[in-house]
């Protein structure tokens, strides 16, 4: 099956301030869903332990994934996670995947 690119949508809360909210977005190729939350989670995991080791986050994995403006004392809820698929535009190719189409939210 072909890797499809998927957007992962995490809501995070301030651990300190509860009322401060957002959303962390994590996007990368996979085969299902499935494995875009499992892989945006472990992605998100290292780079959050290389943080709270002082190290700086990684950089973007070979196969694409990254987590990159991970905030300290922020987090993140898995079990409200959603994943979505992008749409490719055949002109970014060479560049990575296209913006995300715009859906109801």
């Amino acid at each position: 099956m072909a890797k499809v690119y998927f957007q992962v949508n995490v809501p995070i809360k301030n651990s300190v301030r509860p009322e401060q909210c957002g959303l962390h977005v994590l996007t990368g190729p996979a085969d299902t869903w499935s494995d875009a939350l499992r892989i945006a989670r472990e992605t998100c995991d290292t780079a959050a332990a290389a943080q709270r080791a002082g190290f700086p986050l990684p950089r973007r994995r070979p196969d694409g994934w990254g987590a990159r403006g991970l905030r300290p004392g922020w987090v993140f809820d898995w079990t409200a996670a959603t994943v979505d698929a992008w749409a490719h535009d055949g002109m970014f190719r060479d560049r990575g995947p296209a913006l995300p189409r715009r859906g109801t939210p």
